[in-house]
Parts: structure tokens; C-alpha cells; sequence
């Protein structure tokens, strides 16, 4: 089983380092996600940054994605 605490990574986003604290079931399917279209995360996640509200946070943004892609297949 995967850890349920939140993990911290740095992505670089439009030039500028930032950390994302996501829990290990996240960046595993980010990673996948990432896969499945031929690209990096960090690219991925710069295009869940561009698309997200400015209320939201980036983490919240990623798991939203993430939830929302899984529950598109």
C-alpha cells in the first residue's frame, strides 16, 4: 500500500521552481497520466496550472484532474 501522506516534489512550471505536496497514489497516476500522452509531468502539471481557477490551489488542481480523467475511462 501506497503511503497516505502527503509527499513533496519540485516541478518546474514557465521557468519557476515549485513544490507540490500530493499523496503517493497521486503522483503515481500523474506519472501514468503523464505516460499515456508522451509527455513529463512537469509539462502536464504546467497544463492543469494554466487551466485552474484562481481559488483553487495547485494540489487541489491536480487531484481534481486526476479524479475527473479517472472518471472519464
Amino acid at each position: 500500500m501506497t503511503d497516505a501522506r502527503p509527499r513533496k516534489r519540485s516541478l518546474t512550471l514557465q521557468g519557476h521552481r515549485t513544490s507540490v505536496s500530493l499523496e503517493d497514489a497521486f503522483w503515481e497516476e500523474l506519472q501514468a497520466m503523464a505516460e499515456r500522452r508522451e509527455m513529463s509531468i512537469n509539462a502536464l502539471v504546467a497544463e492543469i496550472d494554466a487551466a485552474r481557477g484562481v481559488s483553487a490551489g495547485l494540489a487541489s488542481a491536480i487531484r481534481v484532474h486526476i479524479l475527473a480523467e479517472l472518471k472519464r475511462r
